[in-house]
């Protein structure tokens, strides 16, 4: 990962299994433009490869924006033709990481507003600055949330509490993410990386098959019935029976030292 350049993320590796993606236009306040949906779709369309990255922290550069959302001077004089092409690229980044096997930490520095509020719900967890904002402001403009805002926010906040959010477009602090459940945690904007990649290299210090497949559990499992999630659950837990890790994990816990897991 280390070799890779992309023209608008910066990609850093802390640690080995850590890898920390920034959104990297902090002239437009990180705003999504075109080459930013092609990055961000190239880099985690990569994941679903055998990788030795463990978990992923996605925040912005600078402290003012973690993402402003979609590019609007980019979008200014597009066709419709044009518009819906660059929607489609936008389409398949949203999924690309709503799939990627690997966790990934939503580390929310600034401003989170249309696009940007979508990819941090996309993310399977935030931590936020007490600076954040956010907001659903499509529908000021003429649109909807169009990047998972409908789908995503209802399961974080409930559905009453989204149509406010998205019927209104206002914007809504960092605290009231933390109180509606769309946010983890809030850290003072000086400890928000410090805290975030704390939590990101327990993720990387665990047992990373079991990582992946209590994600992949808990992400289908909940579009299931209670029965068929369990049997789901089952078939996760089985395939981690034979591995290395599971053997390293009982034989340290027995010898009372911490664990070496290779994710095999």
């Amino acid at each position: 990962m280390k070799d890779l350049k992309y023209e608008t993320l910066a990609l850093e590796q802390p640690a080995e299994h850590l890898l920390i993606v920034r959104f990297n236009r902090p002239e437009v306040r990180n705003a999504i433009s075109t080459q930013v949906g092609r990055d961000m779709l190239d880099l985690f369309s990569r994941f679903q490869a055998p990788t030795d990255i463990r978990c992923i922290v996605l925040t912005g550069t600078g402290d003012k924006a973690f993402c402003a959302g979609g590019d609007l001077k980019e979008r200014h004089g597009m066709t419709d033709a044009q518009w819906l092409a660059q929607h489609a690229i936008f389409e398949r980044m949203t999924l690309a990481i709503l799939d990627c096997p690997i966790p990934v930490i939503a580390a929310v520095n600034g401003a989170a507003f249309g696009g940007g509020c979508e990819l941090a719900l996309t993310c399977d967890f935030v931590y936020a600055s007490t600076a954040a904002r956010f907001a659903l402001t499509e529908i000021t403009l003429g649109i909807m949330p169009g990047g998972g805002g409908t789908q995503f926010l209802p399961r974080a906040v409930g559905a009453r509490r989204a149509k406010e959010i998205i019927l209104t477009g206002k914007p809504f602090s960092a605290q009231d993410a933390l109180e509606w459940g769309m946010v983890n945690k809030l850290c003072a904007p000086e400890k928000l990386m410090e805290e975030t990649l704390a939590t990101a290299q327990t993720i990387c210090d665990n047992a990373p098959i079991s990582v992946r497949q209590a994600k992949r559990s808990i992400h289908f499992g909940a579009h299931m019935d209670v029965r068929s999630a369990l049997f789901f659950e089952v078939d996760a837990y089985n395939k981690m029976v034979g591995t290395e890790d599971r053997h390293e994990g009982v034989r340290a816990f027995n010898e009372k030292r911490k664990p070496k897991f290779k994710g095999k």
